[in-house]
């Protein structure tokens, strides 16, 4: 088993940053791929980023691109994601999520609440 915890939400203004971080712990040497997701309200939740951890290999949404950076260390125990130039509609509870088969993600953190004031 794997647990992921988040932390590092908050409000912030339109324009400022924010870096969100989620510690694994468990048999972490099983986890394949980490990434972030959202929920805005109202809405179902989102793809932001992710991170093949072994090959560095990272992938994001459009609306991430340009302004949201994901890493992780090499032990694959700590996964983040550096937010930049933030917006209003990046208000939402931010998840971080570790993929432990060949696909997707099945691992889930209890959630981090990001507010973006305009």
């Amino acid at each position: 088993q794997v647990q992921m915890v988040e932390s590092g939400g908050g409000l912030v203004q339109a324009g400022g940053s924010l870096r969100l971080s989620c510690g694994a712990s468990g048999r972490t040497k099983s986890i394949i791929r980490m990434g972030w997701f959202r929920q805005p309200p109202g809405k179902e939740r989102e793809f932001v980023a992710g991170i093949i951890g072994d090959l560095g290999i990272t992938n994001y949404a459009d609306s991430a691109k340009g302004r949201f950076t994901i890493s992780s260390d090499g032990a694959k125990n700590t996964v983040n994601l550096q937010m930049n130039s933030l917006r209003p509609e990046d208000t939402a509870v931010y998840y971080c999520a570790a993929g432990l088969g060949l696909n997707g993600y099945d691992t889930w953190g209890q959630g981090t609440q990001v507010t973006v004031t305009s």
